[in-house]
Order: C-alpha cells, then sequence, then structure tokens
C-alpha cells in the first residue's frame, strides 16, 4: 500500500522581512527625546498619546514608519535623535548606576534635575561607572552605542585616574604597572603610570575592569586612599564643578572620544 504524500505547508515569511520594523511607543517617545521612558508609559497610560488618530493606551504599542504621534493632541517627531554627550562631576557618595537600576543616592539624582527642558527628555545612560567613593569624569549619553564603543576594551579608550595612596610611591615600585601586570582575572595591558608626588600616582589604562586602578596599586603595595578620574579620551573636567556638567560639542565626540555620532547637536 502507497502512502500518500505529505504536504508541507511553505514556509512563511517573516512579518516584517525586509520592511523597517516598527518601534515600540514609549521606547520610541523615549529615543526622540519627547519624555525619559519611565515618563512616557505614564502619558500613554494616561490617554495623552495619540498614533494615526487613534489612542494608545499600551507603551509596546507598535508605531508603524511614517506613523502621525501625538501627545496631548501636538505632533512629535520621532525618529533617531543626534548623539549627546554630556561631560559630568561625579562627587563622592553616589551610586553609577545605570537608567534601569535607579536608587535612592544615584548620580542621576544629582544630574537629571538640573538638565535645560531641551536635554531632559532623554533616556541618559552612564557611560562606564565608578565606585560609589570615587569622584570625576563620568559621561551619559543618550545613544546606548556609544556606550558600548567607549566601555569596549577593543576601542582602546585611555582613562586617566589620579590615585592618592597611603604607602610611598616611586617609579621602582610602579614599574610592574608600566610593563603589564597579572592580576587575578587575567593579564593587565601596560598602564601609563606618572609619580606626581609620593602619595599621588597618576594611571592612564586603555580597558576598564571592575576596581581595577585600585587592584594595581594594591599589588605593589600601595593601597588606595582616593580616586580621581581625570580624563576619558581627550575629555576633562576642565571648569566643571563638582556635580556639574556640560554638554559636549560633536567636534569633541568625534575627536576626543573617537565616535561618529548620529546627526549634531543643538546649537551646533
Amino acid at each position: 500500500m502507497s502512502r500518500k504524500p505529505v504536504k508541507t505547508k511553505p514556509q512563511q515569511t517573516k512579518r516584517w522581512e525586509g520592511k523597517e520594523k516598527p518601534d515600540w511607543l514609549s521606547r520610541a517617545l523615549a529615543r526622540a527625546g519627547v519624555f525619559p521612558q519611565k515618563e512616557a508609559e505614564t502619558a500613554i497610560l494616561a490617554g495623552r498619546v495619540t498614533i494615526n488618530g487613534r489612542v494608545a493606551l499600551m507603551p509596546l504599542a507598535p508605531v508603524p514608519p511614517g506613523a502621525v504621534v501625538k501627545v496631548d493632541g501636538l505632533p512629535v517627531q520621532l525618529g533617531a535623535p543626534a548623539t549627546r554627550v554630556l561631560a559630568f562631576h561625579k562627587p563622592a557618595g553616589v551610586l553609577s548606576s545605570t537608567a534601569r537600576q535607579h536608587r535612592t543616592g544615584t548620580v542621576f539624582e544629582v544630574l537629571l534635575p538640573q538638565l535645560p527642558p531641551e536635554l531632559a527628555g532623554y533616556t541618559w545612560h552612564a557611560v562606564g561607572r565608578l565606585d560609589v567613593e570615587s569622584t570625576g569624569l563620568l559621561l551619559f549619553t543618550n545613544d546606548d552605542k556609544l556606550v558600548a564603543h567607549a566601555t569596549s576594551p577593543d576601542t582602546r579608550l585611555p582613562k586617566r585616574y589620579v590615585a592618592t595612596v597611603f604607602s610611598i610611591a616611586d617609579d621602582a615600585r610602579v614599574e610592574p604597572l608600566r610593563q603589564g601586570m597579572t592580576l587575578d582575572d587575567g593579564l593587565a595591558r601596560p598602564a601609563k603610570v606618572v609619580v606626581r608626588d609620593e602619595h599621588t600616582v597618576e594611571v592612564t589604562l586603555t580597558e576598564g575592569r571592575h576596581h581595577q586602578v585600585k587592584r594595581m596599586l594594591g599589588a605593589v603595595g600601595l593601597p588606595v586612599r582616593a580616586l580621581h578620574r581625570e580624563a576619558v579620551g581627550s575629555v576633562d573636567l576642565k571648569d566643571i564643578p563638582e556635580g556639574g556638567f556640560r554638554l559636549l560639542s560633536d567636534e569633541e565626540v568625534r575627536e576626543s572620544l573617537h565616535y561618529e555620532g548620529r546627526g549634531t547637536t543643538a546649537g551646533e
């Protein structure tokens, strides 16, 4: 007895294959700088947002390409905004948490309230971290691709720190840092090290492991009492007061961070 051939269904084409995929509403509003994402979700649930004339009550509602989106009856321009980068002078005693980990006592509580309206709508990402008691330069951006670029060890973006140490520092003692030393998580790249005085050591890294400066100096008998980051790439604190910030120019983003951002920043 012969068997009937089994009919197979043709493979279905993915719904959005070959097309621009829609973003979801709350994220689209946040990326465009209309609201931070949490505020966008609140506005949507309150019925303040429409897509093509219809009230959208779901933060995850898809936004088709070319859709007309309005907030409180006023049209908003969606799409990827220009890359913006803030240089922030982190004080001691605050956490460098990410945007998704907002807790009490974070850098976001210091930074966000002082942002002007043209910057306040974005979702800001910290570019790397500093320990809670460490101070100095911490970058923030609305472009998550810049975060990956700046924190990747493959980029080799230099980061300059100044450590105040308990023991007496001299060139002989810090020489292993210049040669490249083995830590508990593997071989560390050679660092540029300058002994500023017997209790102050400048260390420039091209990678950024957990507590790396403290572990490297501790390994040569120079436990760190205080740590301050002076520069990332060639961006430094300049005249930014503790707890303050400034907006980087497009040229600084390109030349100092070696990153081609999206579009242009305001005022350029």
